[in-house]
This record gives structure tokens, sequence and C-alpha cells, in this order.
């Protein structure tokens, strides 16, 4: 006779969660198993999140159970369930930026020695701890406000790995990080398997799904639809399960020939701090992508457009007349518009209403009252048109959800009808839907005649959208490559495994 399988480390059953009368989760059963990954997908709005901070201590739930190693637990609070053995990565930072790195891992469980907090003891665990995942390239003794995207989501990491947890959350843990950091993530995955620790890992980008975890659980509107076995299902299906769609529908129809416009911005021997010789065109009615890897210059080169950091040598020409983009106000009233990479640090003001982010740039570039009204209303039509979802345009926006939020930052923009539009990581941290969504706006602005600038970490992404794409590597075009183009082709220019293309 067969031994009975081992009792799941986390089981959760008929979990329930309502908020102010709105059920989020409903009768949802997960369990993880010892040295398992198992995904969690689903749309914003679908409960991931919910279910996560429930698991983790940061809510109870209303209905049904949590057993946790084999005993039923009833969290009372994130810390509760730290010293139970359960470790969470955030969507979004939980940091404090004029900390260290090594302050910020060991926060509030810091090493004493003789009554006093041992700094040389915790920068020595620091380092050993961010050398286990492969960065040890990032000073343990670094303020975290100066460190970048992809390195605070490498600090969240590891103040998530320092508390020793037997089962660990990842919620969207890439969300920030390039293709080359991903990979470094994928080997501490597996470490952290071989050592028997369970892995909750919420994710929109599916090919980490794939490439992860044995069992996937689909969520719709708060209810487990369904949970598969990884190696028995495709992406098509689980896009089925969450979207109703096939994931064919993600990118619409590219640009022709005869779509694509005249010369609308001309740049040429780009420079400065990041950027070198850089030449570049951009055609009315066509998506431009942009591609390389974290660090290769490739917001870089939309903050120089933008006039963030602007360039300082080299030519810039809009439709065939040059023009100097010394600040972001006069890149506007040029005519441009940046979608920046930090939604919630530079795209949100979030404690403001809807209506007044998407008003922004417009109040930026009109200073006076008159025409206020008529921008008003237009701006409205606007969230009408992009179909943000709210309970009202005067609602605060860091209560939407991310997708919604970027459709607000594109409502703004589009008030100022720009012919220029540069989007840094427009879907990053958005679920398929809505990426779907994003990707249609997209596609019908350079339709109606704007030159857009795309960027995107997800390669899928990037050869899905793109009408060409050009490849940066330390600052320079390593090359350009056409419609069509491959992963390996995208890959091989980033990394310098072909020639450069010519100057």
């Amino acid at each position: 006779m067969a031994d009975p399988p081992p009792a799941p480390l986390l089981a959760l059953r008929g979990i329930g969660k309502s908020f102010l009368g709105v059920r989020v989760l409903d009768g949802v059963d997960l369990d993880v198993a010892a040295g398992e990954v198992h995904a969690v997908v689903g749309e914003n709005g679908a409960g991931k999140s919910t279910l996560m901070k429930i698991v983790s201590g940061g809510y109870a739930p209303d209905e049904g159970t949590v057993e946790f190693a084999g005993r039923p637990r009833a969290f009372h609070g994130p810390r509760d369930a730290q010293r139970a053995g359960v470790g969470i990565i955030h969507q979004e930072f939980n940091l404090l930026p004029e900390r260290t790195v090594a302050e910020n891992v060991y926060l509030g469980h810091e090493p004493v020695r003789r009554g006093l907090v041992d700094r040389r003891e915790m920068l020595d665990r620091t380092r050993r701890l961010l050398a286990s995942i492969g960065e040890t390239a990032l000073p343990a003794d670094s303020r975290v406000g100066r460190l970048g995207v992809a390195q605070q989501q490498v600090v969240e990491i590891a103040k998530a790995l320092a508390l020793d947890a037997r089962l660990l959350i990842m919620d969207e843990p890439t969300a920030a990080l390039a293709d080359q950091e991903v990979e470094l993530l994928y080997g501490l995955v597996r470490r952290l398997q071989e050592r028997g620790i369970g892995l909750l890992y919420v994710s929109h980008r599916l090919t980490e799904v794939f490439d992860l975890s044995s069992r996937i659980t689909v969520l719709k509107d708060g209810r487990r639809v369904t949970t598969v076995n990884t190696a028995q299902t495709t992406a098509d299906e689980l896009v089925r399960h969450m979207v109703g769609r096939e994931l064919s529908s993600y990118y619409p129809q590219r640009a022709g020939p005869d779509d694509r416009g005249p010369v609308r911005l001309t740049v040429r021997g780009g420079g400065n701090r990041k950027l070198r010789g850089v030449d570049l065109e951009l055609r009315a009615g066509e998506v431009l992508g942009i591609g390389g890897l974290q660090g290769s210059g490739r917001s870089a080169l939309a903050r120089a457009l933008f006039g963030v950091a602007p360039f300082t040598t080299g030519d810039v020409e809009l439709d065939g007349e040059p023009v100097r983009l010394r600040s972001p106000r006069a890149a506007m009233r040029a005519g441009i518009a940046y979608v920046t990479e930090d939604r919630k640090g530079e795209g949100i003001v979030a404690r403001q209403s809807v209506l007044d982010n998407a008003l922004l740039a417009s109040r930026a570039v009109f200073a006076a009252r008159s025409g206020r009204a008529a921008r008003t209303a237009r701006v409205r039509e606007l969230l009408d048109a992009v179909e943000v979802r709210a309970a009202g345009d005067d609602q605060e926006i860091r209560f939407l959800s991310g997708g919604n939020q970027q459709k607000v930052v594109l409502a703004r923009w589009l008030a100022l009808t720009p012919r220029i539009l540069l989007f840094d990581e427009p879907t990053r941290g958005i679920d398929v839907g809505a990426k779907s969504a994003i990707h249609d706006l997209v596609r019908r602005l350079a339709t109606d005649g704007a030159a857009v600038l795309m960027i995107s970490s997800e390669l899928p992404e990037l050869l899905g959208m793109s009408d060409r794409i050009v490849v940066l590597r330390d600052g320079r075009i390593a090359g350009e490559l056409p419609a069509g183009a491959t992963e390996e082709e995208v890959v091989a220019l980033a990394v310098g495994a072909v020639r450069e293309a010519a100057a």
C-alpha cells in the first residue's frame, strides 16, 4: 500500500473576504507543498493580492481556514506570520529610502552585540545574502534612495529572504527587473525549492509562470476558476480562464508600409552622460520599439527626448525643424508626451484624485485660467474614452488598479494632442486584460498619426507591438531589426553577440 502524500505546507479552505459589503474573495481553496512553486494568476481585481495578504497576516479571512505546517493558524498580523515562517515580497516597494541596504534588509531584527546594533555583522550578513542571489555588485552600505528601480526590487527580495521563511510569497517580484536580473531570480527560486521552501508566485508574466511553477491556480472575480498542472496546460488556456479570449488577441495589427507617414523626429549624434552618438528616426504612424538590457540607455533616451536629462551633444529635429528640448515643459510644448516606467514614483500623485492626475500636464502647459473649464471637460471625455474604471473622477488614484492608473496617465497626455509619445514600460505590473487594452490604445494613437517610441523589457511585447526595433547597448545603438524579428536576434544585439550596426 502506497504511503499517503505528505500534508501540504499551506492549505487554504473556503477563504472568503469582503470590504464594505463588496465580496473580494469567495470560497477559495489552494494548497502549496514544501519545495513547490505554485503560481497564482488572474486579472487585476481578481483577488490575488488580497489572498496573499491573508496568507501573510495582513488580513484575517471572514470565512474559511488557514493551515500552515499541518496545524490551523490565525495570524494576528504580519509579524505573527513571519515568526511562523511566512515571508512576502511585496508588489509595491516598502523600503526606507534614507537608510542603507543592510538597514532595510534587517529592519526590526538587527544583529545585536552588547546591547547595540552590530553594524559590521549586519553589513557582512547582507553582503552574504546578496551574494547568494548573485548581486555582489550592490553595496550593502548604499542608501536605498540612491538606487534604481531594479536594485530596490532586489533589496525587497533580500529583505524577505533574511526572515528565513518556510513559505515565501512573491507578488510580482520581477515587475521592475531586467531580463538578466530575472535569470538571477530564477536561480534563486530553484535554490529555495531545493531547500524545501514552498513558494506562492503571483505574476502577470506568463513566461515566468510556465518556467518556474509546477501548478497554477487561476482566480477571477474573487473565485478560484481552476488549478492545473503547469505541464498539462498552455498560455492560451490560461488566458481563456482569466479573460475569456485567446492569447493571440494581445497584440493589434502592425502598421503596413502605407500606414507610415513622414519622419517626425530625427536625432543625429545625440549624447549625454549616458548616451553616445545616437542616430534615430521616428515616423508618424509607427511604433518604434526600443530594446536592450537594464542600464543600456533605453530610459535615458526617453528622458533625453523629454528634456529631463537633455542631450548635450548632437541635433534634434521635429518635423524637419531644429528644436532644443532643454526641459519637460519645452518638450510638452513641442508636442512630446512621456509615460514614465516608474508609475508610482513619477507617474501619479497617489493622494490626488483621478481628475487632478489627468489634468497635471494641461495645468503645466496652460497656466492661464481662461479655457480651464473646456480643458477639464476634454479630460473627462478622455477618461471615458480610455475606459478608466473608478468610483468617480474624484476618487484618489491610489485606489485604482495599475491598469486604470496607467489609463489616467494616458488621458493626461492625450489632452495635449501630442505628436510624439514616449512609453517606458507601459504595461509593467498590469494584468493581461489591461495590457491588451493598453496595446490597443497605443496602436490606435499611431494609426491616428502620432509617432510612438515604446520601451519594453518584455520581449513578447516588444516583438508583438513594434513596427521596427532599435536595440541599445552601453548607451549606443547596437542595431535595428524589422517587424517579425525573433527574441534571439534582439538578445544577440543586446548582449553584443553580433557585430554592431555600422554607424
